[in-house]
């Protein structure tokens, strides 16, 4: 299994992923410019650690040496000092990418010592930005940065990558084509799941791979980004970037579906089937509950659903 992604929308796929599979690898965006990974990014010049640290995090086991870890490396730093807000996962990564100069070897040794169940790659070899073209009131005007895109007023109608054709993670790549599924989503749509096919080595191998591909579906639009967008917008969005990318299933959450028919012919279109399953978190809250996915995940990969 190959998941895609960045932040908590990552986290929320590893987390229940890693309940069905001994083989799961995540592929993370690599274009944060904001909060500690924006610092270090900035002083360093290394690829921003944030979301492949989320990621490690997620797929520490829940024993109490992998619960211990994950909150170790998520633990940030509260001070008056430099030190404030840095994540703990963060200078770790960065240390040993110093050390061995590798980040793919970096992210190897933090994963043997969270006891990781999977491996996390980057999904190029050089941090990236992110630029959007936003429409506001009728007018189109583009912004620069993951932080900026996320929080412009206006809707996202596209994204570019800044350099345009990065260099994919050759370990990245080979992931993909030798996958029996590949998982999109859930996560910032814009920022954290399409820019994966703006990586022109890496889109090639998500179009050619044998690997079957699945779409997770987000709970709720995302301030900023894909404000008032419903479920099916999600889907149009994704065939726009990848107008020749073709999809097995389309998995929504039950309670998030106005439109059930719409949202059938928006995945038909990508020559998907739909699923649609209870999958949400039981308190209300825009979240997956992990054992819930995990479940209906488990029996889509069987064929049984």
């Amino acid at each position: 299994m190959v998941a895609l992604g960045g932040g908590h929308g990552l986290f929320a796929s590893l987390s229940a992923l890693r309940m069905v599979t001994d083989e799961l690898t995540a592929v993370v965006t690599v274009a944060d410019d904001g909060g500690s990974s924006g610092r270090l990014r900035r002083e360093l010049g290394v690829l921003p650690p944030g979301d492949l640290r989320m990621a490690l995090a997620a797929l520490c086991g829940d024993d109490e040496w992998g619960s211990t870890w994950s909150e170790v490396v998520q633990h940030r730093f509260r001070s008056e000092g430099d030190l404030h807000g840095h994540a703990v996962g963060n200078l770790l990564i960065v240390a040993l990418w110093e050390l061995l100069g590798d980040p793919v070897a970096g992210l190897d040794w933090v994963g043997r010592l969270l006891g990781a169940h999977g491996r996390v790659l980057p999904m190029a070899s050089v941090p990236l930005d992110i630029v959007a073209e936003v429409e506001l009131d009728g007018v189109i005007s583009t912004v620069r940065g993951q932080v900026a895109c996320a929080l412009t007023p206006g809707r996202v109608q596209a994204i570019s990558l800044v350099p345009e054709d990065p260099p994919a993670r050759p370990e990245a790549v080979a992931a993909v084509s030798e996958a029996d599924w590949v998982v999109f989503g859930p996560g910032s749509w814009f920022t954290s799941v399409l820019p994966h096919l703006k990586v022109p080595e890496l889109a090639r191998a998500l179009h050619a791979t044998r690997a079957r591909r699945l779409v997770t579906l987000n709970l709720a639009p995302q301030a900023g980004e894909t404000d008032d967008f419903s479920p099916q917008q999600h889907l149009e969005v994704l065939r726009q970037h990848a107008p020749d990318l073709s999809i097995d299933v389309v998995l929504a959450d039950t309670g998030v579906v106005d439109d059930p028919d719409a949202l059938e012919k928006a995945a038909a279109a990508l020559g998907a089937r739909l699923v649609m399953a209870d999958v949400a978190a039981g308190d209300g809250s825009p979240r997956h509950d992990p054992r819930r996915l995990a479940s209906v995940l488990d029996e889509i990969f069987l064929r049984k659903r």
